[in-house]
């Protein structure tokens, strides 16, 4: 989130406000992070200018080009882009992150998302964004080709044989022939099999449809979870329906996200968190919210509670699971509007924790070893500030307690996570003579 997840994080004064379209600071980061053996670095993205330039720093480079620069700057750390079905081809992003793949020597990932939204669909010439519904099977069917794609070439297609004269055997190479009801692609793909078979495949979705699409093709997912008691539910939820469609519920990881802010004392860490919320500017705040909800910025006093009447879940087209976590949070906490933007201004739903790094080492032990999360998504309010200071105090804490890794033990991304790597679907048969 360039200067960091913390939506006033930029008027901060050792903020540079040019920092999403920087090389060099997103090559900090990611460096930084390889300090701190992380799994990878994640990039979201969308198709539109997302909320009023007047809020926030809000224009940024596609990750998929950022990708490709950082696996130069990179040695080992997973790097993974965000990139939509609803307003993509197959065969493209199926040869781009494949592309990525080979670059990074087998560290990419693909955070598959729906898109929410009537200004995205605008976009690409839709009057109104697709049914949910509708998003989440065309995405199905967009992983399906994709799969099908990277598998199009066998793992030993590419012979090299300089004496012979021949490159690659064409009996390894074939047309994927996909006919489907949003997409007809012939294939191969124009890439070779890359080195993890195919990237890592993460969603992000945690709507009924969200849910469903993750038990089938998730390896990773990135989720918002308040409670304990939530993140707990999820989880079990998650990998029960994993085993349910056939899949190993051990290759596919829980990963909520949470946002430190983090002091010498606890004080310290209140203080600098009241600092960033006070720079939030509430009338932007508000409107976003109002978007959210599905209710006018009037509807929304400042300093009353959430109003009794919003729409159903059912009724929500956009991103039904962070609606719904909103308004449950307002709900639950009697939060007034100006209080639910405090909070959101920092997390936009996901957990914040400010305060010592002992005692956030502490939340992150007590939601691993309480099953409710794989891992974890780091989402510093402030970067390259909030990164850097929890590489150099957690991060040995969590060491030190043997919770993580001190070196890295493998160079792919499925390494990192523990994930195998995929059998090309096609050549078991062709080694079995079918």
């Amino acid at each position: 989130m360039s200067t960091g997840h913390h939506e006033a994080s930029w008027r901060l004064p050792e903020s540079d406000p040019h920092a999403g379209t920087s090389l060099a600071h997103f090559t900090r980061l990611a460096q930084t992070a390889e300090r701190g053996k992380f799994d990878s670095v994640f990039f979201a993205d969308s198709p539109v200018l997302f909320g009023s330039v007047g809020r926030r720093p809000v224009g940024a480079v596609e990750p998929t080009v950022l990708l490709a620069a950082l696996a130069a700057a990179t040695e080992q750390i997973g790097l993974i882009a965000t990139a939509s079905t609803s307003y993509n081809s197959p065969y493209n992003l199926a040869r781009r992150f494949a592309s990525i793949d080979h670059l990074s020597g087998g560290r990419a990932g693909w955070n598959v998302v729906t898109t929410a939204g009537a200004d995205a669909a605008r976009n690409f010439g839709l009057e109104d964004q697709p049914l949910h519904r509708a998003r989440y099977e065309r995405a199905a069917e967009f992983l399906e080709v994709a799969f099908k794609l990277w598998d199009s070439w066998d793992d030993d297609a590419v012979l090299a044989d300089k004496a012979a004269g021949v490159w690659a055997d064409a009996e390894r190479v074939r047309a994927v022939d996909h006919a489907g009801e949003h997409f007809s692609v012939r294939g191969p793909l124009d890439v070779p099999r890359s080195p993890q078979g195919r990237p890592v495949i993460v969603q992000a979705g945690s709507s009924e449809d969200g849910k469903v699409l993750a038990a089938w093709y998730a390896e990773a997912v990135f989720t918002a979870q308040q409670t304990l008691e939530e993140a707990q539910a999820f989880y079990n939820d998650l990998k029960v329906r994993t085993a349910v469609v056939g899949r190993n519920p051990e290759g596919i990881k829980i990963l909520p996200g949470i946002v430190p802010v983090l002091g010498g004392t606890v004080a310290e860490a209140l203080r600098r968190e009241r600092e960033l919320d006070e720079l939030i500017r509430p009338e932007y705040a508000r409107n976003e919210l109002a978007k959210t909800l599905r209710v006018a910025p009037e509807d929304l006093p400042l300093d009353r509670e959430l109003p009794a009447d919003l729409p159903d879940e059912d009724e929500i087209e956009g991103a039904k699971s962070r609606y719904t976590l909103i308004v449950a949070l307002a709900r639950r906490e009697r939060l007034t509007v100006r209080e639910l933007i405090g909070r959101l201004g920092g997390g936009r739903g996901h957990r914040t924790l400010a305060g010592t790094p002992e005692q956030v080492a502490d939340e992150i032990e007590s939601w691993f070893l309480g099953g409710a999360a794989d891992g974890f998504n780091i989402m510093a309010a402030a970067l390259p500030s909030g990164l850097e200071e929890f590489v150099d105090h957690v991060v040995p804490l969590l060491q030190a307690r043997g919770l993580f890794r001190e070196e890295y033990t493998g160079s792919t991304l499925r390494e990192h996570y523990g994930l195998p790597r995929p059998a090309n679907q096609y050549e078991a048969g062709r080694l079995a003579g079918v």
